[in-house]
């Protein structure tokens, strides 16, 4: 963890992926991100992957470094605690996260009654309202139908399992609370931010140039499976059954795989018969599938150790195939030589590699990974020490299961 957004203070209500990444990117960054939760845990306390004994690897995952308060926010005595956290008086605190619906209790209008300049994001599905998640967001967007190989109709379009606009819209929110907050230094002014999952996704579309091409050319994109539109990408098998992607982007990039395969006379013959200049990376694109045939023998007459130095020493780019379990327990940068992880005890599942932010400040050095609390773990301390509450208040709110400590 790094400590650079230490006092920053940001109460969380929230569920499945974009919204608690956003929190968690602020807590491993010093923030104090205070989640809570129903007694018992929400809708996503369970959610797969779990343990043999079906402890939520994906909530403890997505949850590290913030304190955890247990609330039953159905009854009044509830929403009134979270109330008082949310619009709990302090220059570095008055921020509120949540995807949850913006009324009753909730709405902004109604905590802003409490802390004028309170900022409070939420984040919707899409513009409308409407509830959506990644894999509706993504197939809204035609990714799904450039994924894979092939146009025909009879094809059926493929989701991808990463879920990109969450964890972009992830970040998103934790920049949009950055801001906010720098505008209320500023100004004094507290606002309500929006964000929808579906305009994370348009923007990037856009961005990327994606709805140029379909308005100014009025073409539709290939699906080209592994190949890299506009310029030369492939994945190439060893001789071992090893598989390899290589790409050739930058000149330097293109000039390494065609030194490294021995190649360059067949490139140079190539390029004059279908009257391309290879220097180009639209060029490299419309020759891809020849340029591959070349290519091939290279790595099939080779095991992987030896295309991986030889690629190397060549400085060509590429990456190695392997499953996420061949990642962890053979891959040097998924493991504790790697700054970024260290091996972490959560309470009830055990020791694992845990990620810290990726950000590098060099004026700040690194502390120890936080992990994810247990559900209610700070219920306690946080009545106590943010909300200056007595101990017969507290013990009183636990009599009558207002709240809920950890197991």
């Amino acid at each position: 963890m790094q400590s650079i957004l230490s006092g920053f203070r940001v109460v969380e209500g929230s569920a499945f992926v974009a919204a608690p990444s956003g929190g968690m990117t602020l807590a491993q960054l010093g923030a104090d991100v205070i989640r809570f939760d129903p007694i018992g845990g929400g809708i996503d306390y369970n959610r797969w992957p779990v343990t043999a004994d079906q402890k939520s690897l994906y909530w403890h995952s997505l949850n590290k470094g913030k304190r955890s308060i247990a609330v039953d926010f159905r009854r009044p005595e509830g929403q009134e605690i979270l109330t008082r956290l949310i619009t709990a008086p302090g220059e570095d605190a008055g921020m509120f996260l949540t995807n949850f619906p913006a009324k009753g209790w909730l709405s902004y209008e109604r905590l802003k009654a409490y802390r004028d300049d309170l900022i409070y994001l939420n984040l919707k599905g899409d513009r409308h309202g409407k509830g959506a998640l990644d894999y509706t967001v993504n197939c809204k967007v035609g990714f799904p139908s450039i994924t894979g190989v092939g146009k025909s109709k009879s094809i059926p379009p493929l989701n991808n399992p990463l879920p990109a606009w969450d964890v972009i819209t992830g970040q998103q929110i934790a920049l949009g609370l950055l801001t906010a907050e720098r505008h209320r230094l500023k100004t004094g002014e507290g606002q309500l931010v929006t964000i929808a999952l579906a305009d994370v996704a348009l923007a990037t579309l856009g961005n990327l140039g994606y709805i140029a091409e379909a308005m100014i050319n009025g073409t539709e994109r290939d699906a080209i499976g592994n190949d890299i539109y506009g310029t030369y990408g492939h994945d190439f098998a060893c001789q071992d059954g090893d598989r390899v992607m290589v790409v050739g982007v930058s000149p330097n990039q293109w000039h390494a795989l065609v030194e490294v395969t021995g190649t360059a006379t067949e490139i140079n013959e190539l390029q004059t018969r279908m009257g391309l200049d290879f220097r180009k990376e639209g060029d490299r694109y419309q020759g891809r599938e020849q340029i591959t045939k070349l290519f091939q023998p290279w790595f099939a007459q080779r095991p992987f150790s030896q295309v991986a130095n030889e690629l190397d020493n060549a400085g060509a780019c590429w990456g190695k195939y392997q499953s996420i379990k061949e990642a962890v327990e053979s891959d040097i940068d998924c493991s504790t030589d790697n700054p970024l992880f260290q091996m972490v005890e959560q309470p009830g599942i055990g020791e694992y590699l845990m990620p810290d932010h990726p950000l590098n400040f060099t004026s700040l050095e690194r502390e120890p990974v936080r992990r994810a609390p247990k559900l209610g773990e700070h219920t306690e301390e946080i009545l106590a020490d943010t909300l200056g509450l007595s101990a017969p208040e507290i013990a009183k709110l636990f009599d009558q299961k207002v709240v809920a400590g950890s197991d």
